[in-house]
């Protein structure tokens, strides 16, 4: 089977075009590098040609309220449109956990609206919910930085390592579309100011974390359960202190 992945040179993309080869399908990766822009709509015709699954794990290049509400609405609009004259038969794409819930962010106004475009595409789909990577921890740490503080509000969170994701992916990629959304998950449960607070200790980083319930999250402030799955979420294996001990 044909799978294109939109956005597969990148972080998850490219771990899912391994394991979609591993078993026997025919991955190929789309990106700008490649030769596709979903922007312009460049390279999509021929890309789609023959293929049964798309799957779009890309993000946008600038999160910028304007850019990535830009970046979502038209590459997805390209995308579909390309993959109705090439009868796709499954779209697939990776959004986040609590997505509906931050709708002060830009962001996620973004990634909502992406959301709607393809419940409203006619396409059979599939729409992959996961909680924040490993991977990105420490990106969501310096965007709550002022100075030595680190400013987070004392909410649960479950990350999740983004191979996981990348295996809760293929599965869905590779299995009859939904027509909704499927969560993926960490395995363990935190707080997170006492997450990065730890985390910090062990790389002896001298910054201070406090506790400030209204700290923002990109821009979106946070309730307790906001950024946590709800009670069918599938997770993953990896454990964090496994990985971040690898990481060290």
């Amino acid at each position: 089977m044909k799978v294109v992945v939109i956005g597969g040179t990148g972080l998850i993309g490219s771990k899912l075009v391994t394991k979609l080869g591993e078993q026997g399908h025919e991955a190929v990766p789309a990106a700008p590098e490649t030769g596709v822009d979903t922007l312009t709509g460049e390279g999509l015709t021929e890309v789609l040609k023959d293929a049964s699954v798309v799957v779009d794990v890309s993000n946008s290049p600038s999160f910028a309220d304007d850019d990535v509400m830009h970046f979502f609405r038209t590459s997805t609009t390209h995308l579909l449109r390309a993959e109705a004259g090439a009868g796709v038969a499954h779209h697939v794409v990776l959004s986040v956990v609590g997505t509906e819930r931050l709708q002060e962010s830009g962001y996620f106004r973004a990634k909502q609206a992406q959301e709607e475009l393809v419940r409203a595409s006619g396409i059979p789909f599939s729409i992959v919910h996961a909680t924040q990577f490993f991977e990105f921890l420490k990106g969501i740490t310096d965007a709550a930085t002022d100075g030595e503080t680190v400013r987070l509000a004392p909410v649960g969170i479950r990350p999740v390592h983004s191979d996981d994701v990348a295996a809760a992916v293929c599965r869905t990629a590779l299995g009859p579309p939904v027509g909704g959304v499927v969560e993926v998950t960490g395995p363990e449960s935190f707080q997170l100011d006492e997450l990065v607070r730890d985390s910090l200790a062990a790389e002896g980083d001298p910054r201070r974390v406090v506790a400030d319930p209204e700290a923002p999250y990109f821009g979106a402030r946070l309730g307790r359960t906001t950024l946590l799955p709800g009670p069918g979420a599938r997770p993953g294996g990896t454990r964090i202190a496994d990985w971040a001990a690898r990481q060290r």
